[in-house]
């Protein structure tokens, strides 16, 4: 029996990922120096811990409502409110828990792609974008934020067209770690509701960025944060947004994302999601729910410094921009090189170290990212190395 013959054209269409091509290069060698993996290196806050053991002690266990427990959900609304100033309506039919970011990403494409639309991601991206229109018939366009990386409505304009359901950015970006100014963000979010196209904010890491970047919010000036598209007035019924736990506290195992706007699309989502995921992890969503309390003001610090370490060894001979938030560098490598970003990812695994060839993240070959969520002691080693492999 040809059991090859079976495979669907889609999932043909979906290559195995080059982060995993990576890992599975790096798996024989011997204590690496890792600055591959998107991985926080830091403890789940202890008040998450007990709320999550409380719940599987409390016989918590089973299936949720689809769109989640109530109490997480008013959390979210309330954190809704004090953020984005959104009012979410008391129903909470505009919120819904996720099995991660990634659940809400591929929920909202199901929920508005069909074949044949389109929609904008930028290039380089996260390396799920792509593949959302792969799954859907739909059709990826890339918007170049090369060298930069500021995805602009500028640059986002002359590509929708009448088949475009939506655009998606992510701020602050993987793999770039670049943050998107106020100005940016508002004339993105405005270009998308003149021309009737949904703006998807893929905001997982907007918890996750440095102190230059932040700002203060019009609900409480005294409260700073990112910068963010669903800021301005009205966003909540023009645009979608989509959050996580996962990076900012240290649990990526536990699956745990949110997704917030219109409440027409999150209940579409929320049937895609009765047919597929069910419901996110029931006892981590209890374990989430202290989340919003959480201080992490020393690990944001930390990592601070790692992307001050990082700037400071790596621009001295090549092009970083600077990342804002998030805990990736995306790192030019010289044309004198005479190599690819295949070539030097390998010539890397030579020196007992790992990084990814940035056309895992894009349809270039010019850059390689890396990850500075690692031991202070492991990353100075490896941008050591880095510099001098750099320099040529």
């Amino acid at each position: 029996m040809d059991l090859a013959s079976l495979i669907s054209a889609r999932a043909e269409s979906i290559d195995v990922s080059g982060i995993r091509r990576i890992f599975e290069l790096g798996a024989q060698l011997n204590d690496p120096i890792n600055l591959s993996i998107g991985q926080p290196d830091f403890a789940v806050p202890e008040s998450m811990k007990r709320a999550t053991i409380e719940a599987i002690q409390n016989n918590k266990s089973g299936y949720t409502l689809t769109q989640g427990i109530p109490e997480l959900r008013q959390r979210i609304g309330q954190r809704l409110r004090e953020d984005l100033g959104w009012n979410a309506p008391s129903d909470q039919t505009g919120v819904m828990v996720t099995s991660g970011t990634s659940g809400a990403l591929f929920l909202a494409a199901m929920a508005l792609l069909d074949a044949g639309d389109e929609c904008v991601i930028p290039d380089p991206y996260f390396v799920l974008y792509p593949n959302l229109a792969k799954l859907t018939g739909a059709k990826a366009v890339l918007c170049d934020t090369y060298p930069d990386f500021r995805m602009t409505a500028e640059r986002v304009e002359p590509l929708l067209t009448k088949r475009t359901k939506f655009v998606l950015k992510v701020s602050p970006g993987n793999p770039t770690g670049v943050v998107l100014n106020t100005q940016e963000c508002r004339d993105l979010h405005e270009l998308c509701k003149s021309r009737g196209v949904l703006l998807i904010a893929d905001q997982i890491y907007d918890e996750f960025a440095f102190d230059e970047m932040l700002e203060p919010t019009p609900q409480d000036p005294s409260r700073r944060a990112t910068p963010s598209a669903a800021r301005f007035p009205g966003a909540e019924e023009s645009m979608l947004v989509i959050r996580g736990f996962g990076k900012t506290y240290g649990c990526t195992g536990w699956r745990m994302g949110y997704a917030a706007g219109p409440s027409t699309i999150i209940t579409q989502m929320s049937k895609v999601q009765q047919y597929s995921f069910v419901c996110a992890p029931s006892i981590a969503q209890w374990g989430c729910i202290p989340a919003f309390e959480c201080d992490m003001g020393e690990v944001l610090k930390k990592y601070e410094r790692r992307r001050d370490l990082v700037m400071e060894k790596l621009t001295p001979v090549t092009e970083v921009p600077k990342p804002g938030g998030s805990f990736f560098a995306f790192v030019r490598i010289s044309e004198k090189l005479g190599m690819t970003d295949v070539q030097f990812s390998e010539a890397c695994i030579e020196r007992n170290m790992l990084v990814i060839p940035g056309s895992a993240f894009s349809a270039k070959h010019s850059h390689f990212r890396i990850s500075f969520a690692v031991e202070d002691s492991k990353l100075e080693r490896g941008l050591d190395i880095l510099a001098e492999m750099l320099a040529g």
